[in-house]
C-alpha cells in the first residue's frame, strides 16, 4: 500500500522529536546491562538494530540479504517494484554478534582475536547476499526480492575471523579472515559510520572492496599494522583462494597521521581476481541465466552470473574536530571528506567460486577498463546531550567501458550494444539524527535521496540504452538500536 507523503513525514518527525526532546529524561532511563561482556580476556559483543522505513521506489524486503532493503539505487538490479513501507533491519549499523580476545601472554606481548558475524534480526538468518540472489534466480526484474552482491554469504563468520599478537612496541600482526584496509579506513572517516540506510560507502561494499563487493573482505590473509607517535601504518596480503571473493592474491597499504584534530588516511589496494556477480536473470532475454534451484541442488547451474577483475583502488580521507560553544556542554563538531579513484580491468578466470562456496558461471570478461571516481563530504554534530546530528553527500561516476563474451572474449561489446556500461553518475544526499540515550541504546530517524543517471541508470524503466535517463529513490527510517 503507497503510503502518503504527510505520513513520510510524520514518521521522521517522530523519531526526530523523540531524540530531541528525549534528552529529560535521558538520566532516568535504567539501563541493565553492564558496561561489558567479559571474562577473563574475552568479550562477547553484539548489536540488534530493528526499526520501520518508507521507500519511494524499492522492492520486497528479503530475509537473506543485508539490511533486508535495496537501500539505494546505485546497486539495485534494476528490480524497483513500486514504493515500499515495512519492517526495517540494520539501518545505521549491521546486526551482529562476535567474540573479541585480549590477553597478556608476555612482556608487552597480547594475545589478540575476533570472530564476527551478522545477521538479520528480522528473520533470524545469516545475512546472506550470495543467496539472496541465488533465490531470484528465475524471477524477472520487477518480481525480484532485495537482492546485490556482498562479500557476506552465509558464511558462519561471515565478517571477520582472525588471531594473531599485539604489541605497542612491535605492533601487531594478525591471520584469517580481516576487513580489507579500505573498508576499516572508511569506518573512521564515512560521516554516517557505513550506515546501511543512510550511506553509500556503508550499503555498498564497492568502495571498500576497491570495485568488488566480494573483495570487501579478504580470506586467507595476513595483516600487520604499527602506530607511533603521530604516524601510523598498515600492510595486508592476501593469498586468495577458490572459494573466496578474492581468487588471486591481493595487497594492500595504508599511511596515516593524526595532529591535534585532523586526521589523514592514505590508502591502496590491488586485487587480482576479485569476483563480481551479476544479477542471475537476463531480463534482456526475458530468460533465467540458470535453472530453478531445488532441494537437491541449492544453487542455481552451472552457478551464479559473474565477471571476474582485477582491481585497483587510490583513496585519500581526512577528518577534523573543532570545540562548539562552552566547553562544559563537550558539543563537537567533525567534518569528513574523501577521494577515491579505482579501476577495474581484466581478470584471469581458470575456475574457482564465490564467496561461501557459491558456484560461478563467469559468461563475460572486461576488455576496455572501468574507472570511477568517487567523492564524498559530510559533518556529525555530537552533543553533550546525547543527540548527534548527520549530513552527507556522496558522488560517483564512471567511464564508458567495454566487455567480451566468455572469459578471454574480445567482441568489444560497450555502450550501445549494453547500455550498463555508458558513462554514468550517482548522487546521494542524506540526514540523520540520533539519540544516544546510554553507551547500548539509540533512537535514530532519517532520510535518504540517491538518484543513478545514463549508463548507470541503464534498466530502469524509462531509461534510453543507458545513455539518457535517471532513476531515484528516497528512503526514511527510522529505528532503535541495541549494543552489549
Amino acid at each position: 500500500m503507497k503510503k502518503s507523503h504527510g505520513s513520510v513525514g510524520f514518521s521522521l518527525g517522530l523519531a526526530v522529536g523523540l531524540a530531541m526532546g528525549g534528552s529529560v529524561a535521558r538520566a532516568d532511563i535504567k539501563d541493565p546491562l553492564p558496561d561489558s561482556l567479559s571474562l577473563g580476556g574475552v568479550t562477547l559483543y553484539g548489536t540488534v538494530d530493528v526499526g520501520y522505513a518508507y521507500q519511494s521506489h524499492g522492492v520486497p524486503l528479503s530475509s537473506q540479504y543485508l539490511g533486508g532493503l535495496e537501500y539505494q539505487a546505485f546497486t539495485t538490479t534494476r528490480n524497483f517494484a513500486g514504493s515500499q513501507t515495512t519492517p526495517a533491519e540494520s539501518g545505521l549499523e549491521q546486526s551482529k554478534i562476535g567474540v573479541r580476545v585480549s590477553e597478556p601472554i608476555v612482556n608487552d606481548i597480547t594475545l589478540v582475536a575476533r570472530a564476527e558475524t551478522g545477521f538479520n534480526p528480522l528473520s533470524g538468518q545469516l545475512t546472506d547476499a550470495c543467496g539472496s540472489i541465488a533465490t531470484n534466480a528465475t524471477k524477472p526484474q520487477g518480481s525480484q526480492t532485495a537482492n546485490a552482491d556482498s562479500s557476506r554469504c552465509g558464511q558462519p563468520f561471515n565478517s571477520v575471523l582472525y588471531g594473531g599478537a599485539s604489541s605497542p612496541t612491535y605492533g601487531t600482526l594478525t591471520i584469517g579472515r580481516h576487513n580489507s584496509l579500505q573498508l576499516d579506513a572508511l569506518s573512521a572517516y564515512d560521516p554516517q559510520a557505513l550506515s546501511y540506510a543512510f550511506s553509500f560507502l556503508g550499503y555498498s561494499g564497492f568502495n571498500g572492496g576497491a570495485g568488488s563487493t566480494q573483495a570487501a573482505r579478504w580470506d586467507n590473509s595476513v595483516k600487520y599494522a604499527f602506530g607511533t607517535g603521530i604516524y601510523h601504518l598498515a600492510g595486508m596480503y592476501s593469498q586468495g583462494g577458490q572459494d573466496t571473493g578474492i581468487l588471486g592474491k591481493a595487497y594492500a597499504a595504508n599511511a596515516g597521521v593524526v595532529v591535534s584534530a585532523l586526521s589523514v588516511d592514505a590508502v591502496y589496494e590491488n586485487e587480482k581476481g576479485a569476483v563480481n556477480l551479476r544479477s542471475s536473470f537476463d531480463d534482456t532475454q526475458g530468460n533465467p541465466l540458470a535453472p530453478t534451484p531445488t532441494p537437491a541442488n541449492p544453487y542455481p547451474t552451472p552457478g551464479l552470473a559473474a565477471y571476474i577483475s582485477n582491481d585497483t583502488s587510490y583513496n585519500l580521507m581526512a577528518k577534523y574536530t573543532f570545540d562548539v560553544g562552552d566547553p562544559s556542554n563537550k558539543d563537537k563538531l567533525t567534518v569528513f571528506a574523501g577521494l577515491t579513484h579505482l579501476q577495474k580491468a581484466h581478470g584471469n578466470y581458470d575456475g574457482g567460486n564465490a564467496e561461501g562456496n557459491y558456484p560461478l558461471n563467469v559468461g563475460i570478461n572486461i576488455n576496455h577498463s572501468a574507472i570511477y571516481n568517487m567523492e564524498w563530504l559530510g559533518a556529525r554534530y555530537v552533543m553533550g546531550s546525547g543527540l548527534n546530528l548527520v549530513a552527507a553527500f556522496y558522488h560517483v561516476t564512471q567511464n564508458s567501458w567495454t566487455i567480451g563474451l566468455g572469459t578471454t572474449g574480445n567482441e568489444g561489446i560497450g555502450c550501445v550494444d549494453a547500455g550498463l556500461l555508458c558513462a554514468g553518475a550517482f548522487y546521494e544526499a542524506s540526514f540523520v539524527a540520533d539519540y544516544i540515550i546510554n553507551k547500548h541504546y539509540d533512537l535514530y530517524g532519517g532520510v535518504n535521496y540517491s538518484e543513478v543517471t545514463d549508463g548507470l541508470a541503464n534498466g530502469f524503466v524509462g531509461t534510453t540504452v543507458g545513455t539518457s535517463g535517471s532513476e531515484n529513490q528516497v528512503t526514511v527510517m527510522w529505528g532503535l538500536r541495541i549494543k552489549f
